[in-house]
């Protein structure tokens, strides 16, 4: 009786196991492995990738969490397939496969959250072809990775103003579209009363 008192206040000092929160990117997208992982060293984005920002760390995990739709924390082939399409750079299927090759630190043929980091961080140094997969989807991300002094940086921001600036111009021919349609219809109003007036004139 008295050891089972003693394991019952030992249970309660212990209190809950130490782990990553469940708001972190660690606790949600675990990184490396399955749940659990086994006593694997946990992955911290913000530690490791230390180049980019917390904000720009952000934004590639809130593109990672979108793209990966069975919520195991990887993006498998067919996920990049859709990614890539949905970017508007499909890809073949040998495509994928290379581009999933070029970054995939643990051979399981899927991207972890920190080898989708690894592409990014290829980007921002310049280290990607210009016509692979890779450095498509990192400049059709919207995420920018440029930053100060690292080599390639320059030719990435270069495109990525590019993009804003077609963006910009897209945007503009929808104003002057709607300003347009805006017009016409006020015209046609300005008809109808015109109309309606002089219908009242011939009734008088």
């Amino acid at each position: 009786m008295a050891a089972a008192a003693e394991e019952l206040v030992g249970r309660r000092g212990r209190g809950p196991e130490p782990g990553p929160g469940p708001g972190s990117p660690v606790g949600r997208l675990g990184g490396e492995g399955s749940p659990g992982g086994g006593g694997r060293r946990v992955f911290s984005p913000a530690g490791e990738f230390r180049e980019f920002s917390r904000r720009q760390l952000r934004d590639m995990e809130r593109l990672f969490r979108q793209y990966d739709a069975g919520k195991d924390g990887f993006i498998d082939l067919m996920e990049l397939k859709l990614m890539m399409e949905k970017l508007g750079a499909p890809q073949t299927h040998l495509g994928l496969k290379n581009m999933i090759k070029e970054v995939d630190e643990d051979l399981d043929s899927k991207l972890s959250f920190r080898e989708f980091l690894l592409i990014f961080r290829k980007a921002a140094a310049g280290e990607l072809q210009e016509d692979s997969g890779l450095h498509a989807l990192a400049r059709l991300s919207e995420i920018d990775v440029s930053t100060e002094g690292v080599k390639g940086a320059k030719s990435f921001f270069e495109a990525k103003v590019q993009a804003i600036h077609d963006a910009s111009r897209f945007e503009e021919e929808i104003k002057a579209e709607q300003e347009e349609k805006k017009k016409q219809a006020e015209e046609l109003k300005q008809r109808k009363a015109a109309f309606k007036e002089l219908q009242s004139t011939f009734k008088q």
